[in-house]
């Protein structure tokens, strides 16, 4: 991993020049602009190597990958061809440390990989379809970069609060893109998502600023493990900046339905005051909830410096479980401050495994 880290933009071109070439019948499957995907695959597959010794973190990143790729029209047989052109990637671009032990190593590795996604999409395709189509309800643009988007799916859509999933709009074809229910499942099976259009964001840009109701987007399967453990009575501890305060919105509502018999503190960061826009809903449900606290935090840079050295003081967190959701530089300086704090990582959740991973691409 060492070796491939300072090339790695060369890895990740080369292993789609081997895959298209000798298997031309998979780039279709591909968006037409690859800049957007290029370095996705790779980087999910060189993530779940890093974590190779973590099998919880590992087993459930994998499974979600596993059902994720269904909607591309994966199937099982695409595996070997994957696996054969990262290979031989690695094989080129760590030529220096490259022998039969590291070979072997990384087949058993990729073989663990494949496995294991192949194993959830099996299981995915017994119970589910490969995405939903959902049109547009309704369309709040609540600052001019900030849209909250309400989705009607085609079927019933099983999801949990603090979960995410992939969108996929008419105008970019095979362009998804992440992002976090923003509320608890409700009554009328409607689905809700924040959404800040960011510079080259195509899929962001074309949420925001030219979605309409009754435009129809695709939907994929729901994933990730940032969830509320209702047999427990822990309180919750959620930091969310940014759009990142739609999960959390949905982890509180979550808490709510189920009793709220747990505190729940909430600190909110943003760059200005002018980006809380979801401040007031927020204010709403503490007004109902003498459990939940909210607290906004307004930083320039959004990392939330000032929210972290302020955790110690409203402390202590030792009966807490803790929720983060925002920029990757927010969520590790999180985590890190937590530890600090004496929480143990397995009570500290969040859904960034593979922004976090600590290699330059």
């Amino acid at each position: 991993m060492a070796a491939v880290a300072p090339v790695a933009d060369q890895l990740i071109s080369y292993f789609y020049a081997l895959l298209f070439v000798r298997h031309p019948a998979l780039r279709p499957m591909f968006p037409v602009a690859m800049d957007l995907q290029r370095d996705r695959l790779v980087k999910a597959l060189l993530t779940a190597a890093e974590h190779m010794d973590d099998p919880a973190v590992l087993s459930g990143y994998l499974r979600d990958l596993g059902r994720g790729h269904r909607r591309y029209g994966t199937q099982f047989s695409h595996y070997p061809a994957v696996g054969e052109a990262l290979i031989g990637a690695l094989t080129r671009y760590a030529a220096e440390v490259w022998d039969a032990e590291t070979e072997a190593a990384w087949v058993r590795t990729y073989t663990t990989i494949s496995g294991i996604m192949i194993d959830a999409a099996a299981e995915d395709e017994r119970h589910h379809p490969a995405w939903w189509d959902a049109e547009v309800v309704s369309h709040d643009l609540r600052t001019p970069e900030v849209a909250v988007v309400t989705l009607r799916p085609d079927r019933p859509y099983p999801f949990l609060a603090g979960q995410y999933t992939a969108l996929e709009t008419p105008w970019w074809p095979r362009v998804w893109r992440h992002y976090s229910f923003a509320g608890a499942p409700r009554a009328d099976g409607l689905l809700t998502f924040h959404v800040k259009a960011v510079p080259a964001g195509w899929v962001s840009g074309a949420l925001v600023h030219r979605a309409r109701p009754g435009d129809v987007l695709r939907i994929g399967p729901p994933a990730g493990s940032m969830t509320v453990d209702h047999a427990s009575d822990r309180g919750l501890l959620c930091l969310g900046g940014g759009t990142g305060i739609a999960p959390i919105t949905a982890l509180v509502e979550d808490v709510a339905g189920h009793g709220g018999r747990r505190p729940v503190e909430v600190f909110y960061g943003a760059r200005s005051d002018h980006d809380l826009y979801a401040l007031d809903t927020l204010r709403r449900l503490q007004r109902g909830y003498p459990w939940l606290s909210v607290l906004p935090v307004v930083d320039a840079d959004a990392r939330f410096p000032r929210a972290l050295r302020r955790l110690g003081r409203y402390g202590p967190w030792d009966g807490f479980d803790a929720c983060l959701s925002g920029p990757a530089g927010m969520i590790r300086s999180g985590v890190e401050e937590l530890h600090a704090l004496g929480l143990p990582a397995r009570r500290i959740l969040h859904d960034a495994v593979e922004d976090l991973v600590p290699y330059a691409y």
